[in-house]
């Protein structure tokens, strides 16, 4: 069990991996497995990539608007905010950009000699554990790519939701394999999603991402990234986007 942060730190942990497990907790990972599990096929794509709209009408698909711009309309088409999505009309097929999580799942999963991706959340830490237990205990390895945020000028901020994120598959993977093996950086992610554990809901409120969407007038987003475990489905990335992965 590997870890490593954001988009180069991915690329790097993820070189020989089996498998490689994107977490990016507000909002890309939890409003994608919220879409997976009522039956939308999610195309990520590059964030303010001038091609996203000809790559959604390509794919037969509806491209998602920004949270803010999906308050103000009538009839909103889906966005990156969970809490609109757990309200709208599920569609077929969803290009959902972000500039972390989804970005960072575009170019994983396309660069050569891919590993499997899934994309992990908090609401689905659970089902991701179970799905990748048999692969662990045979052997396969494993690199976490918490997505973290990004500072006005582009740097890497990571984010502390992501880091929880990251270890409550790592708690509940455990809980399966007990014997896996985990670098020094899993190992404290782990720990540090064992302090906020029992206060999670209070700890994604108070982090600087939580406090951030709730000056916006998003807290609705934040409460339901916290909902552990809510979302029974594994986001696993194929050729035409994310869909529930197989049962192993």
């Amino acid at each position: 069990m590997r870890l490593e942060w954001g988009p180069t730190g991915g690329a790097a942990v993820a070189a020989g991996a089996d498998v490689a497990v994107v977490v990016d907790v507000l909002s890309f990972t939890t409003t994608l497995g919220i879409a997976v599990a009522r039956g939308t096929r999610v195309l990520p794509f590059a964030w303010k990539d001038e091609r996203t709209a000809e790559y959604a009408a390509e794919h037969g698909a509806v491209l998602a608007v920004g949270r803010h711009e999906a308050r103000v309309l009538e009839n909103p088409p889906p966005s990156l905010s969970p809490a609109q999505l757990l309200e709208a009309d599920p569609v077929p097929r969803l290009v959902l950009p972000s500039p972390n999580g989804s970005t960072i799942c575009a170019a994983l999963g396309t660069a050569p000699g891919a590993p499997a991706l899934v994309g992990a959340s908090l609401r689905t830490r659970a089902a991701v554990a179970a799905w990748l237990a048999p692969q662990v205990a045979a052997g396969a390895t494993v690199a976490l790519v918490p997505a973290g945020e990004r500072w006005p000028d582009g740097s890497l901020r990571p984010a502390l939701e992501d880091l929880w994120g990251a270890g409550a598959v790592l708690a509940a993977l455990t809980a399966h394999v007990p014997d896996a093996r985990l670098s020094i950086e899993a190992e404290h992610a782990a720990a540090a999603y064992a302090l906020v554990a029992d206060p999670l809901p209070d700890a994604l409120d108070r982090c600087a991402s939580g406090r951030e969407l709730t000056a916006v007038g998003f807290a609705a987003d934040v409460r339901a990234a916290a909902h552990l475990d809510a979302d029974d489905v594994v986001p696993l990335l194929g050729p035409d986007g994310f869909a529930p992965a197989p049962v192993l």
